[in-house]
């Protein structure tokens, strides 16, 4: 089933909802663990806006910030081929050896 964004927007906000409840928190101290306003927080449970920083902050604090990067997951490869230059598109760039100079005597 596709959702619009808005339906997905408040869901999101339920979703937090819910967790912070089961963290037994109110409002104004789940927004002092995020490190955010008590009305930002309020807006981001009840209809999910929220800036991107907000949210990472959010799901940091509700100890769920794992499941953040998961939102984007690297499309599978459907070859060895694929699968190597995925890799090396996502891999850190190799760093040139050094060459030692000889010493002098």
């Amino acid at each position: 089933m596709i959702r619009t964004g808005q339906e997905l927007l408040s869901e999101l906000g339920a979703a937090i909802r819910a967790r912070r409840i089961a963290q037994n928190w109110t409002q104004e101290e789940a927004a002092l663990r995020a490190g955010m306003g008590v009305r930002t927080w309020r807006r981001l449970e009840q209809d999910g806006q929220a800036t991107t920083e907000h949210l990472v902050n959010a799901a940091i604090a509700l100890r769920c910030e794992d499941q953040v990067l998961g939102l984007f997951p690297i499309q599978a490869a459907r070859s060895m081929d694929e699968l190597l230059k995925q890799q090396r598109k996502v891999a850190p760039p190799k760093r040139a050896a050094r060459v030692r100079k000889a010493k002098r005597t």
